[in-house]
């Protein structure tokens, strides 16, 4: 099993910048893709961003290309993402997820097998 564990979330205004942590803990050697999703209230959760844990290939959601930048630390087992240039609608409950089976980045939830508790991003405007 792997554990995940969020961190980093608050209140900021437009424009500014927030840098959310994912610890993660137990078979992480197992570990192929990590993902960064968010749920804003009545809405689905999304895909933002997802990286490939062993060779960091990349991939974001249209709407925060240029502002947000997923990244990770193999050897303290942490995934981050900056979050530059926030906008009102970036406002959403943020989850890390990881998925230990081998293939390409996916946007697609149902594909991750372990998920963090989430942490809440708000945009004053």
């Amino acid at each position: 099993q792997v554990q995940l564990v969020e961190s980093g979330g608050g209140l900021v205004q437009a424009g500014g910048s927030l840098r959310l942590s994912c610890a993660a803990s137990g078979r992480t050697f197992r570990i192929y893709t990590m993902g960064w999703f968010r749920q804003a209230p009545g809405k689905e959760r999304e895909s933002v961003a997802a990286i490939n844990w062993s060779d960091g290939a990349t991939y974001y959601v249209g709407s925060v290309k240029g502002r947000f930048t997923i990244s990770r630390d193999n050897a303290n087992n942490t995934l981050y993402l900056q979050m530059n240039s926030l906008k009102p609608e970036d406002t959403a409950v943020y989850y890390c997820a990881a998925d230990l089976k081998p293939g390409t980045l996916t946007s697609n939830p149902t594909v991750y097998d372990y998920w963090g508790q989430g942490t809440q991003v708000t945009v004053s405007s």
